[in-house]
C-alpha cells in the first residue's frame, strides 16, 4: 500500500512502551538517538506522531487552563469573601492538599500527565471548598466577641474556635470519606481505561486525606493565631474591638 501525507511519500514506524517510561520521555530519548546517530538524505523529514502529538496539544492548553482556573477560584472567592485575607486563607487549603496529592504520586511511580493534572485540578477546588466551609464556622467565634469575659478573652476565643471547628468534624468526615470510597476502586481497578482513570483518581485520593487532616488541625491553629492579636480592650470600658 502506498501512503502519503501532504503530497509526499510517508511511512511509519509503531512503537508499543512498555514498563514505566513515558510517551513524552521516550520521544526526547529517540529524538536524541537519531539526531545522533540517523542522517536523513536530501528531501527526508522525520515527525513524531500519535499519543505524543496529543499530549503536546494537551500540554500547550493546560499552560492556560491551570491558571485561568485558579484566577476564576480566586475571584469567586473574593466575590463571597469580600476580603483579601479570608480569600488567601482559604487558598492556603490548596498546598496541603497538592502534598498529599505528590506524595501519593510517588508512592505508586505516577509521572506527571494530561490525566494527573486533571485530578489536581479537581483535587485544587475540593481543598478550596472544604477550606471555605471550615472558615465559616470558625467566623462563629467573632460573632458575639461582648459575651467574652473581659479578663480571659484570648483563652475563651481560643476555646471558642476550638469548638467551632469541632461542628466541621462530622460533616467534613462524610465528604471525605464518600469521596475516598468512591475513588478508591478505580485507583485500583486494572480494566480497559484504567490507567488513565488511576492517574485522575490517585491525586484526588491524596489531596482528599491531607486536605482534611490540614482544614481540620492546621486551619483552626493558623485562625486562632491570625484573629488572636486584634482582639483589644478599649480603654472606655469592656467593650471589644476586633481588627480584621
Amino acid at each position: 500500500m502506498i501512503r502519503n501525507e501532504d503530497g509526499q511519500l510517508v511511512g511509519f514506524v509503531f512503537v508499543d512502551l512498555k514498563g514505566d517510561l513515558g510517551v513524552a520521555d521516550y520521544v526526547t530519548q529517540a529524538k536524541q538517538v537519531v539526531s545522533e546517530q540517523v542522517a536523513l538524505p536530501a528531501g527526508y523529514r522525520l515527525g513524531w506522531a500519535g499519543q505524543f502529538q496529543y499530549f503536546e496539544r494537551a500540554k500547550a492548553k493546560l499552560q492556560w487552563v491551570i491558571p485561568a482556573t485558579l484566577l476564576a477560584v480566586f475571584f469567586l472567592l473574593y466575590l463571597h469573601r469580600g476580603r483579601f485575607s479570608d480569600t488567601m486563607f482559604v487558598l492556603s487549603a490548596m498546598p496541603f492538599a497538592l502534598m498529599g496529592s505528590i506524595w501519593l504520586l510517588f508512592l505508586l511511580n505516577y509521572k506527571l500527565s494530561v490525566a494527573v493534572w486533571v485530578g489536581m485540578i479537581a483535587m485544587a477546588g475540593l481543598a478550596a471548598e472544604l477550606g471555605l466551609l471550615m472558615l465559616h464556622y470558625l467566623d462563629d467565634a467573632l460573632q458575639k466577641p461582648d459575651a467574652l469575659d473581659s479578663t480571659n478573652r484570648l483563652e475563651e476565643f481560643h476555646e471558642k474556635v476550638a469548638q467551632s471547628a469541632a461542628q466541621r468534624i462530622r460533616p467534613m468526615l462524610m465528604t471525605s470519606l464518600t469521596l475516598l470510597i468512591s475513588l478508591v476502586p478505580i485507583l485500583i481497578s486494572d480494566g480497559t481505561g484504567a490507567d488513565v482513570m488511576k492517574r485522575i483518581a490517585a491525586p484526588m485520593v491524596g489531596g482528599t486525606a491531607s486536605a482534611l487532616i490540614a482544614v481540620l488541625l492546621v486551619f483552626p491553629a493558623i485562625f486562632a493565631l491570625w484573629k488572636g492579636p486584634g482582639l483589644m480592650l478599649t480603654n472606655g470600658g469592656n467593650h471589644l474591638k476586633i481588627k480584621q
